[in-house]
């Protein structure tokens, strides 16, 4: 048998539905699938079924709210001789819409602080935060890891500095790896 035969039919099936290719499309990350596949599939979720690549931007079911930074004049550990970007994020409590996890439930409100150097890195993570805000990714509705109450805004997998000390493992400064892993965070839902 050639091998290269085998491996030609291989490439030509949908590895979604098993079968030949039909209307072959390719997506960014370079993986191919039947178009009514393709289209199918990223109804469910917007990632290569493959390698699961976010296809565009990732839109979330965060609640309506306002995100604010301001300046601040000191430094944060790890980051001395540049300010502190303090950003604020406030959300009123409602009624959660058919996206959350119990429509026509209220939600508690919430207001969050978090904290970035005022460096070149920490303003590229700032724009990319608000393109991430106003995508609505940042927060999401659901039980709280903290407290264990349900029904509230939480935190949706985008790492937040929420204390300007303590370390890593206090949610805050000195971390030198945190700013590498929110732009990782925040590419995995295609803000880049």
């Amino acid at each position: 048998m050639d091998t290269r035969q085998g491996w030609t039919n291989i490439q030509h099936r949908c590895p979604i539905c098993l079968d030949s290719m039909v209307k072959p499309q390719t997506i960014k990350c370079g993986h191919v699938f039947c178009q009514d596949c393709l289209s199918q599939a990223l109804k469910i979720l917007n990632v290569c079924p493959i390698c699961k690549e976010p296809q565009g931007i990732v839109t979330g079911n965060q609640p309506p709210g306002h995100m604010a930074w301001s300046t601040l004049h000191s430094s944060l550990p790890g980051y001395y001789g540049c300010d502190t970007i303090c950003i604020q994020y406030s959300f009123q409590s409602g009624i959660q819409g058919p996206e959350h996890p119990n429509p026509g439930q209220r939600y508690s409100g919430t207001h969050r602080t978090a904290y970035l150097p005022d460096n070149r890195e920490g303003r590229e993570v700032l724009q990319l935060l608000h393109r991430a805000f106003n995508a609505r990714l940042v927060f999401t509705v659901g039980t709280s890891i903290t407290t264990g109450l349900s029904n509230q805004i939480t935190w949706n997998d985008i790492h937040h500095k929420t204390s300007t000390t303590g370390g890593a493992h206090g949610f805050g400064y000195p971390d030198p790896h945190y700013l590498q892993r929110v732009k990782e965070d925040l590419a995995a839902k295609g803000i880049r």
